[in-house]
């Protein structure tokens, strides 16, 4: 089922946390709200599912105007960072609780109780209290428990914060299947850039209460519309530099105190700068070639490496260039091939199709 937001917003007295976002999550689609603490998205989201009230705006789950409809009457599934499992009852009780407030027959509630652990595979452990399960099993509960009653939406409040690395890589993996198995329509919150990467269908991307940016993961990190968005999705090197030259076919622009001068750059601002304007180019480490010195490129920048970086099949290099800025380059390790050390001398090709201009304010 579609979830659709117009005008959303919420004060609490002159602090606006929320402003005015409009969104329309498609029926069937994982979608993040992405963005640091104090960015709005699980305020957005707690007024989705009506912890909180708008002071601004509407929201619709279907074709029903929910904004003023209470929790339990919207039919939307809620799963909380904490899981927010009752330590009392067992996982059973956990699981049926939605059900019997909604006064399901008992045999349908066990019936749906074991449906829900067989789809979470936690079959087995009915009579467990959760201070007996691992975080992982108690996470799983909480989804079982949130999509027990057959919600057309699912809400995950970062669900995942409070579990390691590798046991999170996990349950990501196995959220998604379950959501794509189900077709329900997911909601997540998160600050985690990678986990939104992998796991979405759609990112919207928050800053301030706002919304900068809404697309599929290779959208939001190929073409980022904003600088913030660029620095947030992924690592992302920035220089400064100035617009020498605009026009239709695109920019020419000198970078920084070097002056390297980058021609006919594809535009991605939605005001063309005007020659002197200040500017910063961003390019993802793993777009730039590092040369040596003696290989002749044009237009390169020199440096010197001052770290090496092990990161398992690839290696970061960190390369100072003339100026005093520090530029971080990503390779993927060929053990045929010899590699520059910390202190040698290279050249830094940057592909022109690579780069993105932003405007120095907004960085």
């Amino acid at each position: 089922m579609n979830v659709s937001v117009r005008g959303l917003g919420k004060r609490y007295g002159s602090v606006r946390a929320v402003n005015e976002v409009t969104l329309d999550v498609r029926a069937g689609e994982f979608l993040s709200l992405l963005g640091p603490s104090g960015s709005g998205k699980t305020t957005l989201m707690m007024m989705i599912a009506g912890f909180e009230m708008p002071s601004a705006g509407k929201i619709w789950v279907g074709d029903r105007d929910v904004t003023h409809v209470a929790p339990n009457r919207r039919d939307v599934g809620m799963v909380f960072q904490r899981y927010a499992l009752f330590p009392h009852m067992t996982v059973a009780d956990n699981i049926a609780f939605p059900l019997r407030m909604r006064k399901i027959a008992k045999d349908e509630t066990a019936r749906r109780v074991a449906d829900a652990l067989a789809m979470v595979q936690l079959e087995g452990y009915e009579k467990r209290l959760p201070g007996e399960l691992s975080g992982g099993q108690q996470q799983r509960v909480a989804v079982a428990r949130a999509l027990v009653f057959e919600p057309p939406v699912l809400l995950m409040d970062e669900p995942l914060g409070a579990l390691d690395k590798k046991l999170r890589e996990q349950m990501q993996i196995e959220i998604k299947r379950l959501q794509q198995r189900l077709g329900v329509t997911v909601i997540y919150v998160t600050h985690d850039q990678e986990e939104a990467l992998t796991m979405s269908d759609r990112i919207a991307v928050m800053r301030d209460g706002s919304v900068e940016q809404v697309g599929s993961p290779s959208e939001l990190y190929d073409s980022p519309s904003t600088s913030f968005v660029a620095d947030f999705v992924g690592k992302t090197n920035f220089l400064d530099c100035e617009c020498r030259k605009s026009n239709g076919k695109g920019l020419e622009i000198s970078l920084g105190k070097s002056g390297l001068i980058l021609a006919q750059l594809p535009p991605s601002l939605k005001v063309s700068p005007a020659p002197g304007d200040r500017m910063r180019l961003a390019v993802r480490p793993e777009q730039i070639r590092m040369l040596s010195v003696e290989e002749k490129v044009s237009p390169a920048l020199e440096g010197i490496v001052e770290a090496v970086i092990f990161v398992g099949s690839f290696r970061t290099f960190l390369v100072r260039l003339a100026g005093g800025e520090l530029v971080h380059v990503q390779v993927h390790i060929d053990h045929e091939v010899s590699y520059p050390r910390e202190g040698d001398r290279v050249s830094l090709a940057i592909p022109s199709q690579a780069v993105h201009v932003f405007p120095a304010a907004r960085c």
